[in-house]
């Protein structure tokens, strides 16, 4: 049976696949919202579990943004960036465990898709000074995640975990003080790695804009304080 040409000859599935829709790991990531997880008001401000508040606030800092409430997306919008690097910073403003309504409300209004999205949340798994960038996966115990996984119907978008550490190693005590950890502000001898920790933060999103999710993955997730 007669070859066919080269230009006639089927593409591998991969290649179909790399063909037709843009890749989120590399050459780039089409990232158009990033998202802070946290809860609203004074009495939570500055607390481990407002870290993702904390991430975004710096962000838009640096760039010379406010946060404006937008009442239709549940949450404080503030935007960065100009043309292709415009970005749109959101703090939901739900409370922690229904994050996914404001994230979704947020999405549509946008006409955004979850793939177009990046979550940031703190993590009781990773010590301070440790973050962990993953293109998608499940919430890991996290109320917030949980909640944006059952609003968006999948939990196939970015989320970058930053580490807050754990209040005790034996599972019972760290059970039994979780939630005032989570909610108890960070120790005046952790503030210099936390700052650190938000800087690169910051840096990290630029570099996923630039250069994607893969990219970024190897410097945030090998980020160590100095």
């Amino acid at each position: 049976m007669a070859r066919l040409p080269a230009t006639l000859q089927p593409m591998p599935v991969r290649a179909v696949l790399q063909a037709s829709e843009p890749s989120r790991l590399g050459s780039g990531f089409d990232l158009k919202l990033v998202v802070g997880l946290g809860n609203p008001g004074d009495q939570y401000r500055q607390t481990r579990h407002n870290v993702g508040f904390m991430a975004l606030e710096r962000l838009a800092s640096r760039s010379g943004a406010g946060f404006r409430n937008q009442a239709r997306l549940h949450g404080l919008l503030a935007e960065v960036g100009v043309g292709e690097q415009r970005l749109r910073l959101l703090m939901p403003q739900t409370f922690m465990n229904d994050s996914g309504r404001s994230i979704r409300a947020a999405l549509d209004w946008f006409d955004l898709k979850p793939d177009q999205l990046l979550v940031v949340v703190d993590d009781m798994d990773l010590p301070l000074g440790k973050l962990r960038l993953r293109a998608s996966g499940s919430a890991g115990g996290h109320n917030g995640l949980r909640s944006t996984i059952s609003h968006l119907g999948t939990q196939d978008f970015a989320r970058l975990r930053i580490g807050i550490g754990a209040p005790a190693d034996n599972p019972a005590e760290r059970k039994a003080r979780t939630v005032g950890h989570v909610l108890g502000r960070f120790a005046a001898s952790e503030q210099a790695v936390l700052d650190q920790v938000l800087s690169e933060v910051e840096a990290g999103i630029t570099v996923i804009q630039r250069l994607g999710l893969e990219r970024a993955g190897n410097r945030l997730n090998g980020f160590v304080p100095a």
